[in-house]
């Protein structure tokens, strides 16, 4: 930075400087201010910057005396707004001319060279640290951004990037950035060298590692690419591994990372002091524990002569802590300290309790629901204002509020209310999402081709909570059109009501020859009555009516229906049926996620039964899926189903009610809706009024996902198959196969691939090794 001073200038001149540079004036008092009373401010130079910015800068106001000191801090002040390259002070018959030079403003900031990254995305990050458009120019701004540019690139092993930053002045006191950069090629992870470990090899240590050498999906998960913020990950990950399994003082003591002198190789050595393995020789409680002494210690996971574990003692004391807030301890702490005696190779923990003060709630305070009604959110808490502070029913409420699906996030805290050492605030904050959906589109199967969707649905209408929605589905074998509206709360104890109004057209499958077609229409109320968190009753009524249309080529299934229903000996016409089916139904889920769970059980059973309609039948579902963590990452997720329907009175069970089997959803590896007794006349597929079906899958994060659950490869075994009513159930009949597949949850929707080997398949059984769909989940 410049500044200028200048001479007095001689009695005849009309002014006299009285402003310098800050060094100069502090070094030369022989350019000493003579003090005078300012009797006008006056700004000379400026021409973005507003004159009141710079009067509020000024240590000096009208009326007051100006002198050396108040010189001097006039300039320091205009200099360190940073707007100003040269500043200058100058009296003029008493008054103040304050004369400027600005800095001149960026007009636009480009790149050139850039492909790592995007554009918008570095002008952002820029922007943020000073250098954007309308910015003023610093240089020491655009070098920091030079610096941050390479540290972006650094992160992602380019370790060769070069920035070089292009100035141009242009009109009007204003100047374009122009970053060019040459990235260079990615420098990769070449050698990871483990040293000082004797108990577990290399190869089980590298596993646990997220950076990685060259490998075949080394161009999706960038694993061979150095990170300082994977290896941070990496070395926590070693340490959990050896305090799991018992290596208490585990440590690991440094890393050396060397890159090769032409930037393209990286040898990482990460140094291990693994010591000795630890049993435990006892566990003992201490503290205040209002004599629950016997129930805490059953939370204690740690159990002597056990080899000590992390995790576990970090579970033990998360659960201590969980309980006594049961209780209203919302301050519980516990702490575990360890006895270590080396020579024994044991160690005693000693877990102290200190409950705190017992604390009520004061207030549930709602926060972030700009579209939801407090009531929607409320109406889901179990902890209650003025009761007692629960830990279980805090959590329990945040867990009923997300599984809404209205908001992106769902955070509480519980703040100690201040000034009281016994009462707490719970904060629940939400962050809104779009709850609202209109789409139209299409979607692809193997067995239904092209398929247009429309539909348009609200999951919290109006910030109620309650949905509604209108479909409209058509395809090849089956076009929909329905209406439905579900109020989760129709009374305030939680009971729900739904409806809907549809009307369904089906065809054929595709591996059919004959022709026939089946419509129906109707309306269906139902009423879901919860009895537990987790248990959910449901009764409903419909009424619903069925034309079966046959000709020549039906097969007989269908036109012996149509003959019961009409009389007509062939079963060639039209046949209407009227039902009015009653519903009962049973669901229990206790998944840690619907969409991707990992953990928990799903069971639901369900009764269709029509006693006045025409048809006369009853028709029963269960299913149930379990989901099991294996390994930190591995996933066994288990389905079984069975279907049963019968038809009463001395009427045949409706085939338009059949289930159908094979395809993803049920057996993969055979055609969609192909397994079952085919027609003897036609040879066409009739489903059956029997289903079961069996999966299993060993789900595992595809690499390079990381925790994201959305995108999964498994391998699977599949059984399965329908039986004709009255049909005997022999396990020879039932259907195998067994294969590798991929979930993806797109942005499009569910996709699901899938390869599979029949494992027994029989001559008449129609194969369809590779098979994909979307929309279907597990």
């Amino acid at each position: 930075m410049k500044l200028h001073t200048e001479r007095f200038a001689a009695s005849f001149f009309r002014r006299s400087l009285i402003g310098a540079a800050v060094l100069v004036m502090c070094a030369a008092p022989a350019l000493a201010v003579n003090p005078f009373v300012v009797k006008d401010i006056r700004v000379e130079g400026i021409q973005r910057t507003e004159a009141g910015t710079v009067f509020s800068y000024l240590p000096v106001r009208v009326g007051e005396t100006f002198d050396d000191t108040k010189s001097i801090a006039a300039i320091k002040a205009l200099y360190a707004t940073g707007f100003f390259k040269d500043v200058r002070l100058e009296e003029e018959n008493g008054v103040l001319v304050v004369l400027v030079e600005e800095r001149p403003a960026i007009s636009t900031v480009d790149f050139t060279g850039t492909k790592e990254f995007e554009k918008d995305v570095l002008i952002k990050a820029l922007k943020e640290i000073g250098v954007g458009e309308a910015k003023t120019f610093d240089k020491s701004s655009v070098e920091r951004a030079e610096q941050e540019l390479k540290r972006q690139y650094l992160s992602h092993g380019l370790y060769g990037v070069k920035v070089t930053t292009t100035v141009t002045p242009i009109e009007r006191n204003r100047v374009t950035v122009m970053f060019n950069v040459d990235e260079g090629e990615t420098a990769r992870i070449k050698q990871i060298s483990i040293v000082g470990n004797k108990a577990f090899e290399d190869k089980e240590l590298r596993q646990l590692l997220t950076l990685n050498t060259h490998g075949w999906f080394s161009w999706y998960t960038k694993a061979d690419q150095y990170s300082k913020t994977k290896l941070t990950g990496d070395i926590e990950s070693i340490k959990s591994f050896y305090l799991n399994r018992g290596y208490l003082e585990a440590n690991v003591e440094s890393t050396q990372v060397a890159i090769t002198p032409d930037k393209k190789d990286i040898y990482l050595t990460i140094n291990i002091t693994e010591g000795e393995q630890y049993k435990v020789a006892g566990v003992k409680l201490e503290g205040e524990m209002f004599g629950r002494e016997a129930e805490l210690q059953q939370l204690i996971l740690l159990k002597p002569g056990a080899i000590y574990s992390g995790e576990l003692l970090t579970e033990s004391n998360k659960r201590i802590s969980e309980r006594m807030g049961e209780f209203g301890y919302a301050f519980a702490n516990v702490n575990a300290n360890p006895e270590i005696d080396r020579d024994k190779r044991e160690v005693v923990f000693t877990f102290l309790v200190d409950p705190g003060k017992r604390a009520y709630v004061r207030r549930m305070n709602v926060a972030g629901n700009t579209t939801s009604r407090d009531e929607v959110i409320r109406r889901e808490f179990r902890q209650f204002e003025g009761s007692w502070y629960d830990g279980n029913r805090v959590k329990l409420s945040r867990d009923r509020v997300d599984r809404l699906g209205y908001f992106k996030d769902v955070t509480i805290d519980t703040p100690e209310v201040p000034g009281t050492g016994d009462q707490v605030d719970v904060n629940v904050t939400v962050v809104e999402k779009p709850t609202g959906n209109f789409m139209i589109g299409g979607s692809f199967s193997q067995s239904e081709k092209f398929t247009f969707t429309a539909s348009i649905q609200q999951a919290n209408f109006a910030g109620s909570g309650n949905t509604v929605g209108l479909e409209l589905n058509t395809s090849h074998y089956g076009r929909t059109i329905a209406f439905s509206q579900t109020d989760p709360y129709f009374t305030d104890d939680g009971i729900s009501q739904s409806f809907e109004l549809y009307t369904r057209t089906s065809r054929p499958p595709a591996v059919n020859q004959g022709t026939y077609s089946v419509k129906q229409s109707g309306a269906k109320i139902s009423y879901g009555v919860p009895f537990s968190e987790a248990d959910t009753v449901f009764f409903g009524i419909g009424l619903e009516r069925t034309v079966i249309e046959t000709d020549e080529s039906s097969p007989n299934r269908f036109r012996d229906y149509v003959t019961q229903i009409t009389g007509i000996p062939d079963g060639i016409g039209i046949a209407k049926a009227n039902a009015l089916p009653l519903t009962a139904a049973w669901a229990r889920d206790s998944r840690d996620s619907a969409v991707t769970p990992n953990r928990g059980r799903f069971q639901r059973a369900n009764l269709e039964l029509d006693l006045v309609g025409d048809s006369k039948y009853y028709r029963a579902v269960y299913e149930q899926q379990w989901y099991r963590p294996i390994t930190r990452k591995m996933t066994l997720a288990l389905k079984g189903e069975i279907d049963y329907g019968r038809g009463l009175q001395g009427k045949q069970y409706p085939v338009f009610k059949n289930f159908y089997a094979g395809g993803i959803g049920s057996v993969r590896g055979y055609t969609s809706s192909s397994l079952g007794v085919l027609d003897s006349r036609t040879g066409d597929v009739l489903g059956g009024s029997t289903r079961i079906i069996g999966q299993a899958e060993l789900q595992l994060p595809f690499p390079g996902s990381g925790t994201d659950r959305s995108l999964r490869w498994f391998g699977f075994l599949d059984g399965g198959q329908v039986f004709q009513e009255r049909q005997k159930i022999r396990a020879n009949e039932l259907r195998f196969s067994a294969g590798l597949g991929l979930s993806w949850i797109s942005p499009v929707g569910p996709l699901k691939l899938s390869y599979a080997l029949p494992l027994n398949d029989k001559p008449r059984d129609r194969l369809e090794r590779f098979q994909f769909q979307m929309g279907t989940g597990f």
